[in-house]
């Protein structure tokens, strides 16, 4: 299991280095030729790190004061790949608001004054190009070995590298376009079009599909997270380039459906629990465990951020730590209708103590939090940790029935009996029963971004929902505190971006800040 295998080999084979921009060689103790050749262990431990990219900030444990952080910033645990891109696609929307206000949250949460010195965009940007210059690094040097799976290998690392531009692709838009072609002394060009890093992504994963196996070890990439990443380019590609591929997009969400091992977890609590291993639902996950993967940035960054005050039994959830900081908004929680009495078990929020209306973000009691992420195991048990077990699925089996439905209503072929039949699956698990279910006439733009709503939310998908929707900017769908006002308020349609960091204009002349933005 990598939890238990690449991560401990991850300590002991840690590439060192730092990038605030392209422009920038890796570091590394010693020549990684001479890593390679010299630990039969290394290529598969450095392969660790590079999937220690998505949770880790460094190495050290976060805290102790003896930590080392890839890159800059106020707080290593600021800057793991996952907490950043959290913060983009839930922060900045109707799911969460965070109260701490402290160094660039609050754009963040409200909506409003993003500006390029605002030190989040750079944790994601940086932090993104630092695990893509590791992966070039990386696919440079296994290439030369006689590893018998070096193949393999280089088929993970360039998933991972097409993962990282999928994600700045959707936040950043057009963006610099970096292999192994370049080599290892860093470039300074122009950014590619966005369509270019479309088709980049795809080629890639395209390219991978058949290397990768349907089977791999837990926390490695497998056939169907290749299909499942090419489902999300394929959903969102009209959004980056201009031309629908719903098509592709229920093609592939239906190969994952059809064509892989995966099936629905029987209870949906389970599946972001200390013990979701164990669940048969998650395709591609992002490891948390307590004693090998200590970070503030995965899992424990939403179980002991939505922990506070003393009517919420901290204990109960698996934690030794609470940190008051995210309560979801009657935006998400309103979906469910009455808490009190709803049957959908996917409506996991905590009511006592705080008020149903988000009259104050900055206030605690504020909004209810939700206990969807917690350390505690699906049987009870657990004890309590300030790092949590739980992993992140980053890709599961019910994104891809939603993805599947989506297509179809969007024209993507299909049948809308197969569609109605996927999110039943997802309605009959969530209420216990069958009273939950939809029929074809049911099946409109509005259920279907709300159902994504009910079934992903906090899991990292939902700015992305809503700018495909038509839903992000202007001022046809408004949530507490967007553009800072209680109720809502129009935001620009330029911040379907974010805007590229200062240090990364600064270090590369010829990158371009994006529309609406200044420097």
């Amino acid at each position: 299991m990598i939890k238990k295998i690449i991560f401990g080999l991850f300590a002991a084979t840690v590439l060192v280095g730092c990038t605030d921009d392209l422009n920038t060689e890796p570091r590394v103790e010693q020549s990684l030729d001479n890593l390679l050749d010299s630990d039969s262990n290394a290529t598969l431990g450095i392969l660790g790190k590079l999937y220690g990219g998505l949770a880790l900030h460094g190495i050290g444990i976060p805290g102790s004061g003896n930590q080392q952080a890839d890159i800059a910033g106020d707080d290593p645990g600021e800057t793991v790949f996952f907490r950043a891109i959290w913060n983009m696609q839930e922060l900045t929307t109707d799911i969460a608001k965070n109260r701490w206000g402290d160094g660039g949250l609050d754009p963040l949460t409200t909506a409003t004054n993003w500006v390029p010195t605002n030190k989040f965009f750079g944790y994601l940007y940086n932090r993104s190009y630092f695990n893509i210059a590791q992966i070039n690094n990386f696919i440079i040097d296994v290439q030369k070995t006689d590893d018998a799976n070096a193949e393999l290998y280089v088929a993970e690392a360039r998933y991972l590298r097409a993962l990282f531009y999928y994600y700045l692709m959707d936040t950043f838009g057009g963006v610099v376009l970096v292999t192994e072609a370049d080599g290892v002394t860093g470039v300074s060009r122009a950014k590619s079009t966005r369509t270019e890093v479309f088709d980049f992504v795809e080629s890639e994963l395209l390219a991978v599909e058949e290397t990768i196996p349907a089977s791999n070890e837990y926390g490695r990439a497998n056939k169907a997270a290749v299909h499942m990443l090419l489902a999300k380019v394929y959903l969102n590609a009209e959004v980056y380039t201009g031309t629908d591929r719903y098509a592709d997009a229920l093609t592939y969400s239906e190969k994952v459906i059809l064509e892989s091992p995966f099936t629905l977890d029987d209870d949906y609590q389970s599946i972001f629990q200390g013990d979701n291993f164990t669940s048969p639902e998650i395709i591609f996950p992002i490891i948390g465990d307590r004693n090998t993967v200590q970070s503030f940035g995965t899992a424990t960054y939403l179980t002991n951020g939505s922990l506070g005050d003393t009517t919420m039994p901290i204990a109960d959830f698996g934690n030794s730590e609470s940190w008051f900081g995210h309560r979801c908004t009657p935006a998400i929680y309103g979906l469910f209708g009455d808490l009190e009495t709803t049957p959908d078990s996917r409506a996991i929020f905590w009511t006592e103590g705080h008020s149903y209306e988000m009259d104050d973000y900055r206030t605690w009691e504020s909004g209810y939090p939700t206990t969807k992420f917690q350390n505690q195991y699906s049987d009870g048990s657990s004890g309590q940790s300030r790092f949590s077990d739980t992993d992140i699925p980053l890709f599961r089996l019910g994104d891809a029935y939603l993805m599947y439905a989506e297509a179809f209503f969007r024209g993507g072929g299909g049948s809308a009996a197969q569609a109605v039949d996927y999110i039943n699956a997802l309605r009959e698990r969530a209420y216990g029963d069958a009273s939950g279910n939809i029929t074809e006439a049911d099946l409109t733009e509005q259920f279907l971004i709300d159902e994504r709503a009910r079934e992903l939310y906090y899991e990292g998908h939902r700015r992305q929902d809503l700018i495909r929707f038509g839903r992000f900017t202007g001022g046809n769908y408004n949530w507490p505190w967007k553009g800072n006002v209680a109720d809502g308020a129009a935001i620009p349609d330029h911040y379907n971006l974010f805007p590229f960091p200062l240090e990364a204009l600064q270090a590369n002349p010829l990158l371009e800040q994006n529309p609406g933005y200044t420097n």
